[in-house]
């Protein structure tokens, strides 16, 4: 882990955001270890180093508008475009399924950087991707905080990331010991 990396485990750690227990993932997979991103981004000056430390891995990647699945990826998004001065913009959820809404609108050939708090499976960054593309817009890559997915996540875009981490996952069906003796929380991203 370089220093950028280890910068940023800090402040998720500094910030309480790195919690440890029994958690049911938005994957629908359990976990030991959960990202509260929401603490992190309680502190505009760990968001705003947050968001340097994930530009300084962007060099070479072109884009005019962010776009953030909602909820986990709006103030890091937000901050994201902040700095790169970049239009933003958000999707949300309407009856499950993202959407854009607000009157937001993707211009033909628009260069879309998607930015996401956590991945795991990436349910949420894909159908941001897919939006973006199924607008004509053009998406450059898909930015996020934590990459906890080892691999198994894949998109049509590169993947940035600014912490790789692999914490296991488990389906309900399988939990060690420890965890299925404790309840699941559900915490939100």
């Amino acid at each position: 882990m370089n220093a950028n990396d280890q910068e940023a485990l800090e402040l998720f750690r500094t910030s309480g955001a790195l919690l440890k227990g029994h958690f049911l993932l938005r994957s629908g997979l359990h976990s030991e270890y959960f990202f509260q991103c929401a603490k992190v981004c309680q502190n505009m000056e760990y968001v705003e180093r947050l968001a340097e430390l994930l530009l300084s891995k962007l060099t070479g990647i072109s884009f005019d508008t962010v776009l953030a699945p909602a909820m986990g990826g709006l103030v890091i998004g937000q901050e994201v475009a902040r700095q790169s001065r970049s239009r933003f913009i958000f999707v949300e959820k309407n009856d499950d399924r993202l959407e854009l809404r607000r009157g937001f609108k993707i211009e033909p050939g628009e260069r879309i950087l998607v930015v996401e708090d956590v991945v795991t499976r990436g349910g949420r960054a894909r159908e941001a991707i897919d939006i973006a593309a199924k607008t004509e817009g053009v998406p450059q890559a898909l930015a996020v905080l934590v990459n906890r997915s080892e691999g198994a996540a894949t998109f049509p875009v590169p993947l940035i990331s600014l912490v790789n981490l692999s914490f296991p996952t488990y389906t309900a069906d399988s939990l060690p010991e420890h965890l299925a003796a404790i309840p699941a929380v559900k915490p939100g991203s």
